[in-house]
């Protein structure tokens, strides 16, 4: 007989946890399902895994660029060994403690097992058969491993498999110049890999205006990073050494010849094997799970929460799906995932912090449009930490003076964005922070500087 619940939660991502944790607050009766590692992409393999090896190589970068500071710069080498270790360590205090949060809250019982749907409303975990009117799905995504010529002919590294490397690659060839790939090209160099980036397409990071893809280029460049642009087409194969990477670029040799390889050319929902056509749940031609602007999916009774609803690959894009539902399910409010602005940032060093419009957005929206600009070296803050690398623009509606989009790409960018993020939010004015006094000094202070100087976009 099946064992019965009030809901389910199948996955325990960024949404999962808070959400199987306000359903008991609720004093509903709680089954969650893991099959792997408590946490999902973010504590794993995602945001803090990547982010304290930012943090190592940061470290490493900076005692080397001694000769700026004054002090005679180290001879600074990477042990990976104990990179990996302090990594593991950060990663364990998380998985952890959202593994003991679950298994010791009121009211939720966790089964360590695989959920596939037998119906809308039974889910198999292992052996056992739960019944519950409310089941929640936070299955996450994992890396593409695109049908290529020969990938399944050499050994290869995603975001999740390099988690394990315990070792400095001699040379990493990175196939993919988007956000993912990009931060573990800086990472890797940083630690003293030779890094080559190889994207299909004519500029890297190709979703955001091409001043930011071409200034960080540069930045990278500057670092010893290489990139081949235009691979038409990519092919992978051993050689004596390692891995060929065949790029039949318009320039240079038709190959990268490199000692291992990272695929980083995108991420597809973990739904194939969740049984969705036995409970009728649409998906789409991608596999993630069809929603509304309240995450409830076609059949009545079950949402899908996180990545794997296409609708913000994101930590921060999953938790909000988490409050939306929940303020519909419990508080009376009647939020939706739709209300939310586009922001994120990219951990390179410096950083890119991004809400709202691009510039190319912006000129194709209709509207009329205000723009200012600022360059970090002409912020003295940024001068005198020698990180000037970068820019700062904000877009402004001209009719309603409302911010539309900004970027901040320089020394502190992810953190800046969000003057101007919440400033979209509460649909303030420009002037809101125009005529704001922030601290000096500081690199945001010149954002109320930038934004007195607003012009018309061309």
């Amino acid at each position: 007989m099946p064992t019965r619940y009030d809901a389910i939660v199948i996955g325990t991502g960024q949404s999962g946890p808070a959400m199987a944790a306000r359903l008991a607050k609720e004093g509903r009766r709680v089954a969650v399902l893991e099959r792997k590692r408590f946490g999902g992409t973010c504590v794993n393999n995602g945001c803090i895994p990547t982010k304290t090896l930012v943090a190592s190589a940061r470290a490493m970068h900076v005692a080397r660029r001694g000769a700026e500071f004054g002090f005679e710069p180290c001879d600074v080498r990477a042990d990976m060994t104990r990179v990996k270790a302090r990594k593991d360590a950060i990663v364990r205090q998380s998985n952890e403690g959202i593994e003991g949060w679950m298994k010791g809250t009121r009211g939720i019982t966790v089964y360590e097992a695989h959920g596939r749907f037998e119906d809308p409303h039974t889910v198999r975990a292992g052996d056992d058969v739960l019944e519950a009117e409310q089941i929640f799905i936070n299955v996450g995504a994992r890396a593409v491993v695109p049908d290529m010529p020969g990938v399944h002919d050499v050994p290869f590294m995603t975001n999740s498999t390099i988690m394990d490397v315990d070792f400095l690659p001699e040379h990493l060839v990175i196939v993919g110049g988007s956000y993912i790939g990009l931060e573990f090209a800086q990472i890797y160099r940083r630690f003293g890999s030779r890094v080559t980036v190889v994207e299909k397409g004519g500029r890297i990071i190709g979703r955001e205006d091409e001043d930011v893809s071409s200034t960080l280029q540069q930045v990278l460049e500057g670092e010893g990073i290489a990139f081949r642009l235009h691979a038409s087409c990519i092919a992978l194969a051993r050689n004596g050494r390692g891995v060929s990477v065949g790029v039949d670029c318009a320039s240079g040799a038709p190959a990268v010849e490199g000692s291992h390889v990272l695929l980083a050319v995108g991420r597809r929902p973990n739904t194939d094997d969740l049984g969705l056509e036995r409970a009728g749940i649409e998906t789409d031609e991608r596999g993630f799970i069809r929603v509304d602007e309240r995450c409830r999916t076609n059949v009545g009774g079950v949402w899908a929460i996180g990545e794997c609803n296409g609708r913000g690959a994101f930590t921060h894009t999953s938790y909000n799906d988490y409050e939306v539902v929940a303020a519909n399910l419990f508080d009376g409010d009647p939020r939706s995932i739709g209300d939310r602005i586009t922001a994120y940032a990219l951990y390179t060093d410096p950083p890119v912090g991004r809400c709202g419009m691009t510039t190319a957005e912006a000129r194709t929206s209709g509207r009329r449009v205000l723009v200012a600009e600022r360059p970090m070296e002409k912020v003295s803050r940024a001068r005198e930490m020698s990180e000037t690398h970068g820019f700062m623009r904000a877009l402004v509606d001209a009719g309603s003076k409302q911010f539309l989009g900004a970027v901040v790409f320089g020394h502190g960018g992810d953190e800046i964005i969000h003057s101007i993020l919440d400033a979209m939010y509460a649909k303030a004015p420009y002037t809101a922070i125009a005529r704001a006094m922030h601290i000096h000094p500081t690199i945001t202070e010149l954002v109320p500087t930038m934004l007195q100087d607003l012009k018309p976009l061309e």
